[in-house]
């Protein structure tokens, strides 16, 4: 694990991985260029901030895999060459396995209408990863989320279970709805202290994660608007985590130079994960401070 994570803190979405693979070695051949430019481009094809990462993570051989299983997922998800495998372990049955090498994996979500490459690894990892989560519109705030499933949520949520009162438990299950909390999550963010904030933040949607960072330090949050009938993938804190390509150069850019994501919580307002852990034990540290009694004055006899 990197230095400056905390326990399953996220990663940051660049490709800073040892084995990347440099742009200019990795480049689609201009015949291939020509051709895909009068391909007709009949679904919506996204990717999201989760396999960016995890691409990141790959050696560079596994890499360059990738994106070519990428580019041709994107010209025609419907051809022979492309082996799908439905995950039937999955709670949502759009995930899709889509085999890369003998071992590397593509976890896919695939519709009708769309198909969204969501997280790359190897094959018993892929399938982790998939069955442990599920995309859904959140019912408050309209966007988009890949969310972790509460089998998951249960190892928090039991833990936190154990001690009398968190610090989140007096706030309406509405308000923490109103900052893209998943419902899944309203348990384990309620019953939340000092030792298992981080935790359970590191686990949540990036605009959920900061707002439960914020109220650990004292700071309201501005809750998201929902805007009625729009695209939940269209909602502004969707528009942080999946982005759709709409031709190869896009994609071309985004596998060489996957985005910065700005407002992710992993780049909190303070700068870093690590940072803005920290801001969140200052500000507690301080707090048991102020709550502590204050020593007895003794007086001298002069």
């Amino acid at each position: 694990m990197p230095a400056g994570h905390l326990s399953g803190g996220p990663r940051r979405l660049s490709i800073g991985a040892q084995d990347a693979i440099p742009p200019h070695k990795w480049r689609i051949s201009s015949r291939r260029r020509k051709r895909l430019r009068h391909h007709e481009y009949k679904m919506e094809f996204r990717i999201a901030d989760t396999f960016t990462d995890s691409l990141s993570r790959l050696t560079a051989e596994e890499q360059k895999a990738v994106k070519t299983a990428a580019f041709d997922l994107q010209v025609n998800p419907a051809h022979p060459s492309l082996q799908f495998h439905k995950l039937e372990k999955a709670k949502d049955p759009g995930f899709w396995s889509v085999r890369v090498t003998s071992d590397i994996r593509l976890i896919v979500h695939r519709t009708q209408a769309s198909l969204m490459l969501c997280y790359v690894n190897h094959h018993d990892s892929a399938y982790q990863w998939a069955e442990r989560r599920r995309l859904e519109t959140h019912p408050k705030t309209g966007a988009a989320q890949l969310v972790e499933l509460r089998e998951r949520v249960q190892e928090i949520v039991v833990k936190a279970r154990e001690r009398k009162q968190g610090a989140f438990s007096h706030i309406p299950d509405s308000t923490l709805l109103g900052y893209g909390i998943p419902p899944e999550w309203l348990e384990a963010v309620k019953r939340a202290d000092e030792d298992s904030i981080l935790t359970v933040a590191a686990h949540l949607p990036a605009e959920a994660a900061e707002a439960v960072l914020d109220l650990a330090v004292g700071v309201t949050p501005k809750a998201a608007e929902r805007l009625p009938g729009a695209d939940p993938f269209t909602h502004p804190d969707a528009l942080r985590r999946f982005r759709v390509m709409r031709n190869t150069e896009e994609l071309e850019r985004a596998l060489d130079y996957p985005w910065e994501s700005g407002a992710s919580f992993c780049i909190l307002r303070s700068g870093s994960w690590w940072s803005g852990a920290m801001r969140v034990r200052r500000a507690w540290r301080a707090r048991r401070e102020r709550a502590r009694p204050s020593s007895p004055c003794i007086a001298q006899s002069i």
